[in-house]
């Protein structure tokens, strides 16, 4: 168990800041010590019931000013103060040593003789910590001790050296049939117990007083052979000497009594453990057969409910739930009524999303909200909206694809030339290929980054899996097509290049991440997952309205992918590579789904980027190096890095260049429109109202988008990757929506200036 706590309290109690209060707050901040300082006597209880210092030391050399034995007894009448160190500064004696018993009466712990020293303020903190202090965390730590043997289902008993019982915990009263408090103090041999065999007696004794465990089995002392498990545990104490003896018994039948066994004796008194056992006797109702076959289904479910009880399957938030609880019991009512708080909101389900305010004037962004992090639980019956395309696309004979990249086009060749910039720009290259962008660009950063060779998949297969992921992309969506998805791939691929996101991932996390990028909306109708859920469409159905969309997109990914030895970039692959690459693709593809966006956004702040941020404030030390390494190589946090990777990377729109971010904008605008339109045709709900195509305000649309979605995340993952460039885009789009605002326009330009 752990005493020590992370930083030790300490309150200093001083009339006003001379040498002395001085020289303790250096002391501390050697020591690494957190203090407090108050002047009033009447703010001293307010302050130590906030905060429970573990040390408080009072200025007892001016009683006129501060009555510190007054102030002591009032301190130590408050509960929590029972483990707590209370030092009095005394002056220095000029004649006679004065008696320390009146300090001892009014609760001191100790005094201290004036000395405003350094050294002897910081020695004087050290030897409470390694005395004083560690003692009584020993003694607070007893508490949650104790309170785990009362609750305990296993019957413990503690008797001393001299075999004088200590303590049993209420298990151990009902199993031997004792009433509360009637074990407590009593010898062992003004227990009855049954006769034992010599055998088994000495066997005990050899055993425990070598400082050795008995553990074996004894029977019930009514006789009907019922086993009761015991365990006898010898403790170590002063001296090196056993000075107790500690049984656990492990009920067996809930029926039965058990038997005192002499687990705790010594070999020199095993002669008086044997005696008349006190007449028992069980009190089993047998009235009528009815009752006891009630009586034994009760205590049936009794045995259940305890099982489960007892089980060690517990999550994390219940721990915490728990610790937060056991805090509440002696905390002052202030404390216990904001902790109260904390618990009911623990105890909801959606931890990490934000109850966002969002303000009723601002329609865009309720609607954003709504439409994007729904769980499209409003399905309407005799509805349904099957996709445009049932059947899975076929690669069009008459579609050529590159047989390399050295037989690219002139026009693409220039267009996918600057891929490695953040201001490349995907529509220059979309225009080139006639809406293949995908194609040209995979392949040029897929050869970048080596994936064929990681693969172990020749050119010509990955190139036929690029063009077959590209035909089941719908070129008739204004937004969701495949330069939407080159767009994504193009974002990763820049994410992975960047020195931190290099240092952090592995081959097959750069190879999830691309291939993720490329599929993350592969068949996407144009529609949003409320609008699926809504019209009771197949996809809905078939995944239960959960993560309709990205479960379909991974789905037929992989079904498209192993569909065809021509295109499987997976078919060389060892089994386990496989399934290890194959979980984190479809990891990144659901993460991109809107409902957790607040939750994958606030686990890698809290878990990644604060961590990092404590231990890169000081200069970096190879510890705290090695602290930095464990925190970005756990297989949890790389799992988080990725998420948020292809999150920033699948919206990053408003951080592109303004063109292309106005752009970007228009088409997810139009696609909306369409939505609504439909819903409206349909006679379905219409899932975001404002994006009506003729009352819609598209600056305020993508403000709010900005807003709610992109500033928070992408500050995040500047923090951790390092992104200006990004960032100034996004401040300058951000200022260009709001200037339209601002000019009461609803379109994505300014009128043209007249000539």
């Amino acid at each position: 168990m752990k005493f020590h706590p992370d930083q030790l309290q300490v309150l200093l109690v001083f009339t006003k800041e001379d040498n002395q209060c001085n020289g303790f707050c250096k002391a501390c901040e050697k020591a690494g010590f957190k203090c407090t300082v108050t002047k009033e006597a009447h703010s001293v209880m307010a302050c130590f019931l906030a905060k429970h210092h573990d040390i408080i030391i009072i200025d007892h050399r001016n009683p006129r000013q501060l009555d510190a034995e007054a102030l002591c007894r009032s301190i130590r009448s408050s509960k929590v103060s029972e483990n707590t160190v209370i030092i009095g500064v005394v002056r220095r004696a000029e004649r006679e040593e004065p008696s320390v018993r009146a300090l001892i009466a009014a609760g001191f712990t100790r005094r201290y003789v004036e000395n405003p020293s350094l050294m002897a303020c910081y020695n004087e903190l050290l030897q409470l910590e390694f005395g004083e202090v560690r003692s009584q965390l020993k003694l607070r730590a007893c508490n949650s001790v104790f309170t785990a043997l009362e609750k305990s289902q296993e019957a413990i008993e503690i008797i001393s050296e001299d075999h004088i019982i200590q303590y049993a915990n209420p298990a151990f009263e009902t199993t031997m049939g004792y009433k509360s408090g009637d074990l407590i103090g009593k010898e062992l041999a003004e227990v009855p117990i049954n006769e034992k065999k010599a055998d088994l007696l000495d066997t005990i004794n050899s055993c425990v007083k070598t400082g050795k465990e008995w553990q074996g089995v004894y029977y019930a002392k009514n006789g009907d052979n019922t086993q009761q498990n015991v365990k006898i545990v010898p403790v170590v104490g002063q001296g090196g000497k056993i000075r107790h003896y500690v049984s656990i018994i492990r009920v067996c039948s809930s029926n039965n009594k058990a038997e005192k066994i002499a687990e705790c004796q010594s070999d020199t008194h095993s002669d008086t453990q044997s005696g008349k056992q006190k007449d028992r006797k069980s009190s089993l109702d047998v009235r009528s057969l009815a009752s006891r076959t009630n009586e034994v289904a009760s205590q049936r479910r009794h045995s259940s409910m305890a099982r489960i009880h007892s089980m060690t399957i517990e999550a994390p938030i219940t721990k915490v739930i728990n610790i937060i609880n056991a805090a509440q019991e002696n905390s002052p009512v202030p404390v216990t009524e904001a902790l109260d708080r904390v618990l009911e909101i623990l105890r909801t389900t959606e931890l990490y999303s934000p109850q966002l305010g969002v303000k009723d004037d601002d329609p865009h962004a309720s609607d954003l909200v709504g439409g994007l992090m729904s769980d499209g639980l409003r399905r309407l019956s005799g509805n349904e909206y099957v996709l445009s395309t049932k059947g899975l696309h076929h690669v069009s004979s008459a579609i050529v694809a590159p047989l390399t990249l050295h037989d690219v086009p002139p026009r693409i060749a220039r267009a996918v030339e600057n891929e490695d910039y953040w201001d490349f720009d995907i529509f220059e290259l979309e225009a080139a290929t006639q809406k293949r962008p995908l194609i040209y660009l995979g392949l040029k950063i897929f050869t970048r980054f080596g994936i064929c060779e990681f693969l172990n998949c020749p050119e010509t297969t990955l190139r036929s899996w690029l063009q077959i992921i590209e035909a089941n992309y719908h070129p008739s969506n204004p937004y969701h097509n495949s330069t939407h998805s080159a767009d994504v791939l193009h974002a990763t691929a820049y994410f992975l290049s960047k020195e931190r996101v290099k240092q952090t991932l592995d081959p097959v996390d750069e190879a999830a991440a691309l291939i993720a990028a490329t599929i993350h909306d592969v068949d996407h109708p144009g529609r949003t997952n409320s609008f699926l859920c809504n019209a009771g469409s197949e996809l809905a159905i078939l995944y239960n309205d959960l993560a309709v969309l990205e479960s379909h997109h991974a789905a037929l990914a992989f079904q498209l992918t192993a569909g065809d030895d021509k295109c499987n970039i997976f078919k060389n692959m060892e089994r386990n590579d496989y399934r290890t690459l194959r979980q984190a693709i479809i990891d990144m593809v659901l993460a991109t789904e809107m409902t957790k966006h607040f939750e994958h956004v606030n686990k890698f702040v809290n878990r990644i980027n604060k961590p990092l941020a404590a231990l890169e404030e000081n200069e970096k030390t190879e510890e705290d190096q090695e602290a930095i390494n464990t925190i970005l190589r756990t297989p949890e946090n790389r799992t988080l890095i990725k998420r948020m990777l292809i999150k920033c990377a699948d919206v990053s729109n408003p951080c592109r260049p303004l063109e292309q971010c106005i752009e970007w904008a228009a088409r997810i605008s139009e696609e909306y429109f369409s939505q609504t339109d439909e819903e409206k045709q349909q006679d379905l709900p219409v899932v975001m109202p404002v994006f009506d195509r003729n009352t819609c305000s598209i600056p305020k649309s993508q403000i709010s988008f900005i807003d709610y979605f992109i500033t928070g995340m992408f500050d995040a993952w500047d923090a951790f990757v390092d992104l200006p460039e990004l960032l100034q885009h996004l401040d300058n789009n951000f200022k260009y929506w709001k200037g339209l605002d601002e000019m009461k326009l609803r379109s994505i330009r300014p009128p043209p200036q007249p000539e």
